[in-house]
C-alpha cells in the first residue's frame, strides 16, 4: 500500500513536487471510479460499467480485461485513450476524509514525485500558504468530491428501478477465452418499458443521461480487446538475438542520392 500523508507545512514546507509525466501509476487499475460530471466525455472513449461494493453500486471506467492490468496505459507510460479519468489528473494529490468528516489534502509519498531539491514546484509560498498550483488542485479535487453524492444517488436510483443487470464479458483472446465477471450494465429492455413518470424522474435526477451514456460506451469494449490481442501477440513474438546486416552487402554502397 502507498504511504498517504496529509500535506502540511511541518512535513512539506521545504520540499517540492513534480508533475507526473507517465501514467504508469495506473498500470494495475482494471477499473477507475467515475463521477457523473465526466460521463458524457468518458463515454466517447471508455467502456463504462457499474460495480457493486457491499450494498451500493459505483460508476467506473473499464480499463482492463483481467486482474490488475490496465490496458489503456502503454509500457512507456503513455495513455492510450482519448479521455483520462478525473481521479488520475490530480496525481500525486488526493482528498481524504478525517475522523471529524473534514476533507484533507493528502499526497502519495511513494509516488517518486516529492523531492528535496530545487527541481519542481513548492507546496507553500513564503507566507506559508498553498501555492497557486496547489490551490488549483484543491479546487479540482473539491469539485470532484462535490459530485460524488450525486453519483451515488444516481447509482442507487438506477438500482431501485431495477435497471442494473450483470454484464458478463467473454473475450476470445489469443491465449483462449477470457471471462470477466462482477460488472453491471443498464438493462435496456427494462429501461424502454418504464412508464413516462419514471422516465421523467430519471431524467430530472440525471440518471437517464447516465444510463444512455453507459449503453453507448459499451462499443469501446472492442478497442480494449484489440489492445489485449496486440499485447499478447507482441509478448509471444521472440526478439532476434542479433541483427542480420547482410543486406548491407547487396550493392556495396549505401546511397543517399
Amino acid at each position: 500500500m502507498p504511504v498517504i500523508t496529509p500535506l502540511s507545512r511541518e512535513l512539506h514546507a521545504n520540499k517540492r513536487w513534480l508533475r507526473y509525466k507517465s501514467y504508469s501509476f495506473t498500470a494495475a487499475d482494471t477499473v477507475c471510479p467515475l463521477v457523473v460530471a465526466e460521463v458524457t466525455k468518458a463515454m466517447l472513449s471508455l467502456p463504462i460499467a457499474f460495480i457493486q461494493q457491499d450494498d451500493a453500486f459505483t460508476l467506473v471506467a473499464l480499463q482492463g480485461l483481467g486482474q490488475s492490468k490496465n490496458l489503456l496505459v502503454a509500457a512507456d507510460g503513455r495513455w492510450r485513450s482519448g479521455y483520462v479519468p478525473a481521479q488520475y489528473r490530480s496525481y500525486p494529490f488526493l482528498l481524504a476524509t478525517s475522523a471529524d468528516n473534514q476533507q484533507i489534502l493528502c499526497i502519495n509519498e511513494d509516488s517518486g514525485l516529492i523531492v528535496d531539491t530545487k527541481e519542481g514546484e513548492p507546496f507553500f509560498d513564503d507566507a506559508g500558504n498553498p501555492t497557486p498550483a496547489v490551490s488549483e488542485i484543491i479546487t479540482f479535487l473539491t469539485q470532484i468530491a462535490s459530485t460524488r453524492p450525486a453519483t451515488a444517488q444516481i447509482c442507487t436510483q438506477l438500482h431501485q428501478y431495477q435497471l442494473l443487470q450483470p454484464w458478463p464479458i467473454s473475450v476470445q483472446a489469443t491465449a483462449g477465452p477470457l471471462n470477466l465477471e462482477g460488472l453491471y450494465r443498464i438493462d435496456e429492455p427494462a429501461l424502454n418499458k418504464l412508464p413516462a413518470d419514471d422516465l421523467i424522474a430519471l431524467r430530472d435526477s440525471g440518471a437517464l443521461l447516465t444510463a444512455y451514456c453507459q449503453l453507448l460506451s459499451m462499443q469501446h469494449l472492442q478497442a480494449l480487446t484489440n489492445v489485449l490481442i496486440h499485447e499478447e501477440k507482441a509478448a509471444s513474438t521472440p526478439m532476434p538475438k542479433e541483427f542480420d546486416l547482410d543486406f548491407l552487402n547487396d550493392s556495396g554502397n549505401i546511397s543517399f542520392g
